[in-house]
Order: C-alpha cells, then structure tokens, then sequence
C-alpha cells in the first residue's frame, strides 16, 4: 500500500465487526471530549488521557472483539486517519452494520 486510498479498504476490513468499529467510535468520542475539555479549561495535562483513551477502547477492539492486531502497528498515521474517517463516517450514521 502506497496511499490512504489504497489503505482504506484494508482498515475497514480490519474493522469488519460492528462491536470493534462502535468501541473505536467510543474512544474517538471520548478524544474529542477530553481534547476539548484540556482546550477550554487549559488544562494541558489532560491532553496525556488522549492516547490511552484512543488506544484502550481501539486494542480492546481488535485483542478481544476482532482478534486481530491493530493496523497501527504498520501504519499508524493511516491508521488514524481511518480512525477519525470511520469515526465521522459512523456521526453520518454509516458503517454502524
């Protein structure tokens, strides 16, 4: 793979179990609840809770729902690019099946 486009495909079919994308769905809600928290109140040291919250609920995903190893070991910038793509995918009320 040697673009995002070409990696989409894979990172859905890596997703493929609805209860791992509603998990990843979870933990980028969470991201976005804290990040904004951390920039309204400007408390910056909430901003360490955003990888462990992005990460806990996506590796509970793939170890325990899809038994499989998270695309962010290969690629982690297209990785989180399909996080945050699936995430406003699912607000738009798709890829929830």
């Amino acid at each position: 793979m040697t673009t995002f486009k070409e990696f989409w495909p894979f990172y859905l079919q890596e997703h493929s179990n609805p209860l791992n994308r509603r998990l990843h769905f979870v933990g980028t809600f969470f991201v976005h609840v804290v990040l904004l928290y951390a920039l309204f109140t400007q408390q910056w040291m909430m901003l360490w809770l955003l990888p462990v919250i992005g990460y806990g609920f996506a590796w509970v995903g793939h170890f325990i729902v899809e038994k499989n190893r998270p695309a962010t070991f290969k690629h982690p910038l297209w990785s989180l690019r399909g996080d945050f793509k699936m995430f406003y995918a699912m607000c738009a009320g798709k890829l929830w099946k």
